[in-house]
This record gives structure tokens, sequence and C-alpha cells, in this order.
């Protein structure tokens, strides 16, 4: 069985190979269980294994690439376009091995272990984060038909908790909401100390962390902008260019050009949406001090706020500085602020 690009169907316990030859005709057609799926690729001759970039997809092409296989991970976006008639797995499968055969096919990294450890990291902080803003929330729904409004922000809703459930304290409130309103603020309390825990571990990362030391020296990027980024980037030499990086993320304009007409759009929004906010937020605090400054960057952004408005001017800076990061891991070299 000459085997030479074999693609997967990825799924939970049910997946679909499709093997194809030199010619691209099809050798290998088969359903596999996920507890067979590594003694299958085991006995296969070394080929190139194409999955789309999908959940699990990290971790299968870890084990893929120890049995000596070429594993190119493909964006589902780009497979969409091949599959035959009606979407099965079967199809899915044939789809990924058609779309892997074009020469200017565009391929995704695959993360290693250390880079999800730190994207875990992100996204438990990120959702705990939610996870207090929700309770905020409801918790100042809920005292609204009580008649008790309490002001926006974090330390207003801790302040007034402890004095609305207080026995002591006599007000409207039965005994049965005060129980409840202490059982919350408790959770708060947790949940505020958890997220505390994940940003001085991410701290700790980026003060140790040589790249992150290096990409911090730009100016909108903090210790966890700068973690985010070493989760993302990887392998700076993966990415062709600075634009190569920016559109990765989504810090490009989309286009609907026809006919010699070029018209661009918004930002393209594809990729990784948490980095592209955290690198968008960093650049509003750049933009809010610009105008103090006299230097070639802050007049540039100055110039760019009046012809555009800020925001344009938020993404604008985070595309620069998605360029600049990448130059610095790229050529490992020092952030040369403008003057």
């Amino acid at each position: 069985m000459n085997i030479t690009t074999l693609g997967i169907d990825l799924a939970k316990n049910i997946f679909q190979l499709h093997g194809a030859d030199g010619k691209g005709n099809a050798v290998l057609k088969k359903t596999v269980t996920r507890n067979k799926l590594t003694e299958v690729i085991a006995t296969l001759p070394k080929c190139r294994i194409v999955m789309e970039a999908c959940g699990g997809a990290n971790y299968w092409a870890r084990k893929f690439k120890e049995y000596g296989h070429d594993v190119r991970l493909i964006s589902p976006q780009f497979v969409k376009p091949f599959v035959k008639s009606n979407k099965n797995d079967r199809n899915d499968a044939e789809a990924i091995v058609e779309a892997a055969s074009r020469p200017s096919m565009r391929y995704v990294s695959a993360k290693t272990v250390e880079q999800q450890d730190l994207q875990s990291l992100l996204r438990l902080r990120e959702g705990c984060i939610e996870m207090r803003t929700k309770m905020h929330n409801q918790l100042r729904g809920l005292l609204v038909e009580y008649g008790i409004a309490i002001p926006k922000g974090t330390h207003h809703l801790h302040k007034a908790l402890p004095k609305l459930f207080d026995r002591n304290n006599e007000n409207e409130l039965s005994i049965g909401l005060k129980e409840m309103l202490e059982m919350q603020y408790r959770l708060l309390a947790a949940m505020e100390e958890q997220i505390t825990t994940y940003e001085k571990k991410l701290k700790a990362i980026a003060k140790t962390n040589e790249a992150c030391q290096r990409v911090q020296k730009v100016e909108g990027i903090g210790p966890i902008t700068a973690v985010a980024l070493a989760a993302t980037i990887g392998n700076p030499n993966d990415f062709k260019n600075g634009r190569h990086f920016a559109a990765f993320i989504g810090l490009v304009p989309r286009q609907h050009s026809s006919g010699g007409r070029e018209r661009l759009l918004g930002i393209s929004k594809t990729g990784d949406g948490y980095l592209r906010q955290l690198l968008i937020h960093g650049a509003r605090s750049v933009v809010l001090y610009s105008g103090k400054k006299m230097d070639t960057r802050s007049r540039w952004i100055n110039e760019l706020k009046m012809r555009a408005g800020a925001n344009r001017t938020c993404v604008a800076v985070a595309n620069k500085n998605a360029r600049i990061v990448l130059a610095i891991l790229k050529n490992e070299e020092a952030y040369r602020p403008a003057i």
C-alpha cells in the first residue's frame, strides 16, 4: 500500500482515514476507533498526515510525529471548499487530502506541550474573569428587585455585600436571602483568589522567559500579553513576515475587490480572538498617552488619530505591535523604540 498523503477526519471516538498515492488515487478508506488509531498509524509507512486544526489536533500531531510521519494541520475554512456533495466523515477526510494536494496551501503549526500549558493558564484565567462578571451582574440584577442599586465596579459590590447579609444590620432583606448573599460573597472571594493566583503565575513566567522580557519592552504589551504571544507564536520562523502574523490574528483589513477596483473593509477578525483583544486593549493605553509625547511613534499615532479616529488608531497600533513582536522574536534582537 503506497500511501503518500493520509487525511484524518478527527472526532471524539470515531476517526475516518483517507489515504492517497502519489497520483492522488484513493488507496485507503477506513474507519478507526480512538483506541485503535495509534496502532493503525504505527503500522503505516512514513507519509504525510494531514488533519484539520481543531480540538485534539495538537495532541495527535505530536503522537504521529513520534512514528516519523510528516504531520500538517490545515485550517477548516480551507478544507470546506473541497467537500464533495453531502457532508460526512468520509467526504471530509477526502477533502482534507484534496486540500493538502494544492501547492499553495497554508498550514497551521502544531503547538508544543509548553505552548498548550501557557494557553490553558490564560484560558482558565479568562474563564474565571467571565464567571466573576456574570456573578456580579446577576447579584446586581437580583438586588435591584429589592430596591438596592449597587454601582458598577468590583470594589462597590464587595463593599456592599457584607453590610447586606450582616445579621445585625436591619434591612428589608429576609434571612434566607441574606444566607444566599453570604454564600455568593464567599464564592466571589474564592474566585478573586483564583484569578490572583493565575496572574501571579503568568507574571512569574513572563519574568523568567527571555523572549517575554524582550517583547514587554514594546509599548502596549504587558506580561499577560507577552505570555499569550509566546503561547501563540511558538516558532517565529513559521510566519513569513510581520504582516503574515498580523493577518494570522485578524488585524488586517478584509477585501472585497473585483474588476481592478480594490475595496477594503474592516479587520478580518480571524485567528486567536483573545490575543487580538489583548493587543488592541494594550494599544488603547498607548493611544491614550501618546498626546503627551513627541517621539516619532507618538506623532504618527496622533496624526492617525486625527484622520481616522481613536478606535481605528488602536487597531493600527495593535497591528504595528504584532509586526514588531515577530521581528524581535524572529531576528532575536532587542526592541529599539522610535526617537
